[in-house]
């Protein structure tokens, strides 16, 4: 094969791949899954981590020792 096929054939598969999303938004918005994007943010919060509140953190960084030396 030469680099004209390749070319080809990488444009047939984004073509295809292209397609399929299209099919997906469209099927998606034909069956009201696109009609309200808050109400499915907003589903994943209940009482135990309620909407605004901060209740994750994260750990703080150890600081790694540097090889051969003692402190």
């Amino acid at each position: 094969m030469d680099w004209g096929q390749y070319i080809l054939l990488g444009f047939v598969f984004a073509s295809i791949f292209f397609l399929a999303g299209a099919a997906a938004l469209h099927w998606a918005h034909r069956n009201g899954q696109l009609s309200n994007l808050d109400k499915g943010a907003r589903s994943i919060f209940d009482e135990d981590e309620p909407e605004g509140e901060i209740t994750d953190a994260f750990p703080r960084r150890r600081r790694r020792k540097a090889k051969g030396k003692v402190e």
